[in-house]
């Protein structure tokens, strides 16, 4: 059987871009150039499922645009075996260096390629065997067909994401698709009771409607919102009846938080401060400080107060550029997964706090 087509690098990375939308798991490990040349060697080699062909990650560290530009079979194959052969010699012009398998076999295959189902691992083979163990599935390896028009691979690239992403991960990606979408226009936000307010576009903005109509109805029994700004326009929204209610004076040239919501559920209302990062600005410890000196000042106790940082992802830049800010005994929460919550607890009894116990039941 003859070796399948190939396309160039550049164009596999393009179509990966659309492949693996906004709000997949680990999208940049499977959208970077690195996994689109993984999957150039892949397909160069004939690693499919159904050749019976195998990678082995220092196999992409070895090509060179030098090898990449003999597309016959003959050379193909020949460049398969000769790669898998010990050398001492340096390779002129390899694509990466030889300790780059690394990042190739943990971050683009194991946790990115393989989780989604476009690489299969062959069986059978113990953990430290050198041998190949890669081969792209038939159905993404279609996906790279050179001869396919922009709609046939549309079409072709929507099956494969309902057949071979998981539920979780389509929802994911449904969410972040929406809040893409919602940038284009107007951002329209619908309070807790029923009120509505126009924000401007831009990601801050669809993120802060997602905390006031998805995180709040979840994570607060009887919610509300005293306070909705955003960067273009301080304030959106002001509750001062219902802040006055609860004793909270809003001062508007104080450092205020973009969202300010209040759970009256609880016998003792709680304020909970909310910081969207589309970019910067999360709940770190001097942040919290400040907000809690607000909070404070209307004579709240710090146990009727919570603080939030909320981001649109998980695998966002924003998010990975701030985690190590986030100021303990503080939230986050994600868009993108809107039923799951992040908690930084500190000074924790490990006595009384086991991981046995937290375990997640059957």
């Amino acid at each position: 059987m003859s070796l399948p087509p190939l396309l160039p690098v550049a164009e596999i990375h393009r179509r990966l871009q659309d492949i693996f939308p906004e709000g997949t798991t680990n999208r940049n490990y499977v959208t970077r150039e690195m996994a689109a040349r993984t999957i150039f060697v892949m397909l160069y080699i004939g690693a499919i499922d159904y050749l019976d062909f195998w990678l082995r990650p220092d196999q992409v560290t070895r090509m060179s645009d030098k090898q990449a530009a003999l597309e016959s079979d003959l050379s193909r194959d020949d460049w398969r075996e000769q790669s898998m052969r010990s050398r001492k010699d340096d390779i002129a012009g390899r694509w990466y260096a030889a300790n780059t398998r690394e990042p190739i076999r943990d971050e683009t295959l194991r946790d990115g390629l393989v989780r989604t189902g476009a690489v299969i691992e062959r069986t059978g083979l113990p953990t430290t065997s050198p041998l190949p163990r890669y081969a792209l599935s038939e159905d993404f390896a279609n996906l790279f067909e050179p001869k396919l028009t922009e709609t046939e691979l549309a079409a072709a690239i929507e099956r494969w994401q309902e057949a071979c992403l998981s539920p979780g991960a389509l929802a994911r990606v449904e969410i972040m698709r929406r809040g893409a979408v919602a940038v284009g226009g107007k951002v329209l936000v619908t309070f807790p009771n029923k009120e509505t307010r126009q924000m401007e576009p831009g990601p801050s903005s669809v993120i802060s409607k997602a905390v006031v109509e998805e995180f709040a109805p979840r994570f607060l029994k009887n919610p509300g919102v005293i306070w909705l700004s955003e960067s273009r326009n301080q304030v959106v929204a002001r509750d001062d009846q219902l802040a006055q209610a609860i004793g909270l004076t809003i001062q508007p040239d104080r450092n205020l938080p973009d969202l300010i919501l209040v759970d009256l559920g609880p016998s003792e209302p709680l304020v909970v401060f909310v910081e969207v990062v589309a970019t910067a600005g999360p709940v770190s410890e001097p942040r919290k400080e400040a907000l809690m000196a607000i909070a404070t000042d209307a004579r709240f106790n710090p146990n009727q107060v919570a603080f939030v940082t909320a981001y649109a992802d998980r695998d966002d830049s924003a998010f990975k550029a701030s985690v190590s800010e986030l100021a303990w005994n503080s939230f986050a929460w994600f868009m993108s997964e809107p039923d799951s919550i992040l908690e930084l607890r500190e000074g924790v009894d490990s006595a009384q706090l086991r991981l046995s116990d937290r375990a997640p039941s059957e």
